[in-house]
């Protein structure tokens, strides 16, 4: 199993949660959380004084799923998140041990 997390643009939550959701990602956790990259903020004018916004606001996505999934899940990130522009975001792919679902104690995939 892997756990994905993606670091994308809030605009781009609905379309990258249907194409999780068409390669059969079952389940999807979302946060609305803040931060930069290379990007690192910008400056904005707010009624005649100018403020660095250095912490922008983005989207966290994360899912488990088997390892067969991991690449298509992947793939459908990248084509749904990506606009060519600086500040698309990032993958991040970890390897699971073991999942259990707490309601029956399922174990592993079927936990999932």
């Amino acid at each position: 199993m892997t756990k994905l997390e993606a670091i994308i643009q809030p605009a781009r939550l609905d379309s990258v949660r249907e194409a999780l959701q068409a390669v059969g990602v079952a389940g999807v956790t979302v946060w609305e959380v803040r931060g930069h990259g290379r990007q690192k903020g910008h400056t904005e004018v707010y009624r005649g004084n100018e403020y660095t916004v250095d912490l922008l606001p983005k989207i966290k996505i994360e899912a488990v799923m088997p390892n067969h999934l991991v690449e298509p899940a992947v793939a459908a990130v990248i084509k749904s998140a990506k606009t060519g522009k600086i500040g698309d975001g990032k993958i991040f792919l970890t390897k699971l041990d073991e999942a259990i679902r707490i309601r029956n104690e399922e174990r592993g995939e079927a936990a999932l």
